[in-house]
């Protein structure tokens, strides 16, 4: 194979480069906050709303996890456009995003809701709480605790699955990517660049989402903290042991 690789491209491309992938941390950030505010409500509606709420919230969330993003992507852009109503390429992604998100936040927050044991919901309201505040200041916190990391990993999936709306003429990072092979024709650097800037964004947002779980969840470090204090301590005491019985 006679290739010559050359990157040479990326010193006149680099601000649509920029462009690119402020579209795509712009989408990623207004879908995953709306995304987990829309799936939190979702899972409280499941878990303790009135039989046709859970319906109706079952419905939507096995028709955003059932269909392909895509799929809801082009309904909304395409298909809403065909009745008349004209929505903008990158509202349909965000929205598209977002509804996808709340899916799959839904059930992860579920899970943890059930997770937490009934005695504490029990105990909460013989303190006088309502249902809203056990639900608000005792099992909620602790379910979204419990299930950080699958959001996390969720999260990142969203923010990848961005690259999507480069169908709808949104000027993401793979869009720009696609514009830069085409005109230079160097299609294997541009998309290895393209891959590298996603792989830094998936490794920021995890050490984003990280910190934000430090400073929401200190309970979670100091049991860190406390498990790994004594997971050294007894192999240092042991140690200890061993060089004073050499020395007697």
């Amino acid at each position: 194979m006679n290739y010559t690789f050359d990157f040479s491209f990326i010193g006149q491309y680099w601000p649509s480069l920029l462009d690119g992938l402020w579209v795509s941390a712009e989408m990623s950030a207004i879908a995953l906050i709306g995304g987990f505010l829309l799936g939190v409500m979702l899972a409280v509606a499941r878990s303790q709303g009135s039989p046709l709420v859970r319906r109706l919230a079952t419905g939507f969330v096995d028709l955003t996890r059932n269909t392909p993003l895509i799929v809801q992507t082009f309904w909304l852009f395409f298909g809403l456009s065909a009745l008349g109503f004209l929505v903008p390429a990158i509202a349909a992604a965000v929205v598209a995003l977002a509804i996808n998100t709340s899916g799959y936040t839904c059930e992860i927050v579920r899970a943890g809701i059930d997770s937490v044991h009934y005695g504490q919901k029990e105990a909460a309201a013989c303190l006088g709480l309502s249902q809203s505040q056990v639900m608000r200041n005792v099992v909620l916190p602790q379910a979204i605790e419990k299930m950080y990391p699958s959001l996390i990993s969720q999260f990142v999936l969203v923010m990848l699955a961005t690259s999507i709306m480069s169908q709808i003429s949104v000027e993401e990072l793979t869009a720009v990517g696609l514009q830069i092979q085409t005109r230079t024709f160097r299609g294997f650097e541009a998309y290895l660049v393209i891959a590298a800037v996603y792989l830094v964004m998936s490794w920021l947002l995890r050490v984003i989402m990280n910190l934000c779980y430090n400073v929401a969840f200190p309970r979670q470090r100091y049991i860190t903290q406390a498990e790994s204090a004594s997971r050294t301590t007894p192999a240092a005491a042991h140690g200890t042991s061993i060089a004073t019985g050499a020395k007697s």
